[in-house]
């Protein structure tokens, strides 16, 4: 008996609760108009509407790789606002708004700027 339970309790050391093995991640694709990626463009992301229009308290921030790819890591899953910006071309006008993230799940957006 006391040996079944010493190896039932040196089992249940191998047992354990699965650790979070994602987090809600962003990966933001930036195009141009003619659908082509975007390399070199920076990108902000904002909790609230006012600090999009003010420019002001990014949470995340990045610059588009040479895939046009921008990945934000372990964000809130909530809706966010995105300013892209490269040159004179921007995605103002439409596409400001990422709707709400789902949460533990690598989240994909195309944001195009023009």
């Amino acid at each position: 008996m006391k040996t079944i339970l010493m190896l039932t309790i040196w089992a249940m050391g191998f047992v354990h609760e699965p650790n979070q093995i994602f987090n809600t991640n962003l990966n933001v694709t930036v195009r141009d108009e003619a659908g082509n990626t975007v390399s070199g463009a920076s990108l902000k992301l904002f909790r609230k509407e006012d600090d999009y229009l003010k420019e002001v308290n990014p949470i995340a921030e990045g610059v588009s790789d040479e895939k046009g790819m921008v990945k934000l890591k372990k964000l809130e899953p909530i809706a966010y606002w995105v300013l892209v910006r490269k040159d004179d071309k921007d995605n103002a006008g439409g596409g400001e708004m990422i709707g709400k993230l789902e949460e533990n799940k690598l989240n994909k957006v195309t944001i195009v700027i023009q």
